[in-house]
């Protein structure tokens, strides 16, 4: 297929129209003197993206999805609103040292001559439709210009005093209203997992964890500091008028057509309250376990132990080292219509279809231990309790899986072999600890390199060495292949792109039962457990290294 050839012709070589079609469009055309594109989208018979992708075609020019790509704000920025408007030009990626620009009218030169001389940047066309060019620019130019306006219209409106009265009639404000609904749709677009709104001595930060790592995406004025937060409070239901003490509440929207749970804290500082909102996708609580990064040998220890009707499985790390994301995708597995499943939980994160779950209510006398006992009265088959936070809790949960309950759970412990020891540090009896317990997973999150930059490359034996590399599994003229963070724009030039996770199933043997009974110490545990097949942490990770999924010094960051 050759540059030139008509439209009509080209959309029918591409299968969009039949020559029927074409030649009822044809004769619309003759007879109104309007384009034929235009003809047949009218029609119904392409849609505009169809038909500019043609246009690109016959003119020999890429096209792109603008909606199907992950555009770098930075890039976007590197020409004016109004610039971009009038040209209805956006930058999009860096193609190495070009400027990769998406365009509805790649034949304007006067409007690639401009935006070459403001940046500076040899520029390469690309065709987008004009709507997607539009949107998009509202997309990245739309906070900067709102918080200009938000600045005098909140400063007008907030008075010094800050009284309650004028906050509440901002609270719902057009401006302020859009400015939040605005900032939460910027997080969920750049896929932050929270937002922090940070109240600083002259402005108010704003600050997205994207991938795990805290990143600033503006600085406001002070002036619409109480407005926000404020907005942010009645959203989630929680008291306006308590500003001394922390808060937490809920919120649930829908953002470009997926429901979204806000879980909202609020946190006294001494330049006012600052608020986290930690972002709950609903699709996250229904991955599989595939999806989490398990390597097939590990999944399949794990996978024995929480297919068994009764136990605990134990999962343990950090904070936000993705515990009760591996707990829900056990649950989705074992979600049956036979099976009577009940999870209490501070707070639920994840609202699971088919499952009882419970929140804890401290202030109400409803805590761990206390709904617990209840539960055991309610004939369930499969228990998830959010974490064991003291004895209590521990023994009952031990105790429900000796009486033929399968109990999955989390600890904060550091590895797989720490956590039998810290139970007996929390007073229950080494004899239940090894009746009870089938397995322990220790996990760790670590970013996923990302797949368009990533740079392939030989590591050094001395590089190896000091990643504790198991040099003996290397053949002679086999040396692994590594790979290291770049950055472009799809990764917002980090690097990295999503997370996985990393981890050690420990299998509670009889001689692993031996050494707790004993107390051994955890060194002996771990060395036990590693002869037994145990992968540890960091060689879980180094083989998720050879296998370009993330870099050493990824590894290096998450474990010790």
């Amino acid at each position: 297929m050759s540059e030139g050839t008509p439209l009509g012709s080209l959309l029918v070589e591409t299968g969009l129209i039949t020559e029927d079609q074409l030649a009822e469009a044809l004769a619309t055309q003759v007879s109104t003197g309007r384009p034929i594109g235009r003809v047949l989208i009218d029609q119904g018979l392409i849609s505009e993206s169809d038909l500019v992708r043609s246009l690109a075609k016959q003119v020999g020019l890429e096209f792109v999805d603008l909606t199907e790509r992950v555009i770098d704000a930075t890039v976007a920025s590197l020409i004016p609103e109004g610039l971009a408007r009038r040209y209805q030009a956006l930058p999009i990626s860096w193609d190495e040292d070009v400027l990769v620009v998406a365009m509805a009218d790649p034949s304007n030169v006067l409007a690639v001559d401009d935006i070459r001389a403001l940046t500076g940047a040899q520029v390469r066309c690309v065709v987008a439709t004009s709507a997607q060019i539009r949107e998009t620019i509202d997309r990245f130019h739309r906070l900067d210009s709102e918080v200009d306006d938000l600045a005098s219209q909140a400063a007008d409106e907030l008075s010094d005093n800050d009284e309650l009265a004028n906050v509440s009639a901002v609270v719902e404000d057009a401006p302020i209203v859009k400015f939040v609904n605005l900032l939460i749709t910027q997080a969920v677009a750049d896929r932050a997992s929270d937002i922090h709104v940070e109240p600083a001595e002259r402005d108010l930060r704003i600050r997205f964890r994207i991938d795990g790592v805290l990143h600033e995406v503006m600085r406001s004025p002070k002036a619409i500091q109480a407005g926000v937060i404020s907005r942010l409070k009645v959203m989630s239901d929680i008291n306006i008028a308590e500003r001394r003490i922390p808060q937490d509440g809920r919120m649930s929207l829908t953002v470009g057509g997926k429901p979204i749970d806000l879980r909202v804290a609020t946190l006294p500082t001494v330049h006012g309250e600052k608020v986290v909102m930690r972002i709950l996708d609903k699709n996250q609580a229904l991955l599989s376990l595939q999806d989490q990064g398990f390597l097939p040998d590990t999944l399949e220890r794990y996978e024995r132990s929480f297919r068994k009707p009764y136990g605990t499985v134990l999962v343990t790390g950090p904070t936000g080292s993705g515990k009760s994301t591996t707990l829900y995708a056990t649950l989705n597995v074992l979600n049956e219509v036979q099976r009577n499943i009940i999870t209490i939980e501070d707070p639920v994160e994840y609202r699971l279809a088919g499952i009882n779950q419970i929140q804890v209510n401290p202030k109400a006398g409803l805590t761990f231990a206390s709904a617990l006992r209840s539960i055991l009265r309610a004939d369930p088959d499969v228990l998830l309790v959010g974490e064991i936070r003291d004895r209590e809790t521990a023994i009952i949960g031990i105790e429900a899986a000796l009486t033929g309950h399968l109990v999955l759970t989390t600890l904060h412990t550091n590895d797989a072999a720490s956590t039998p020891m810290r139970l007996l540090e929390m007073g229950v009896e080494p004899f239940l600890v090894t009746s009870a317990l089938d397995v322990v997973l220790a996990q760790r999150l670590a970013r996923r390199l990302c797949d368009r930059c990533k740079e392939p490359y030989q590591p050094s034996e001395e590089e190896l060495l000091s990643a504790r590399w198991a040099m003996e599994t290397i053949d002679i003229g086999d040396w692994p292949t590594l790979h290291r963070a770049v950055g472009c724009s799809a990764c917002g030039r980090t690097g990295y792109r999503g997370r996985f996770a990393l981890h050690e199933v420990m299998p509670i043997s009889e001689e692993i039962e031996r050494l707790i009974i004993e107390r051994r110490s955890v060194e002996d545990l771990a060395k036990v457990a590693q002869m037994e097949g145990m992968i540890p942490l960091r060689q879980d990770g180094l083989r998720k290294a050879a296998m370009g999924m993330t870099s050493i010094e990824e590894i290096f960051r998450v474990v010790t």
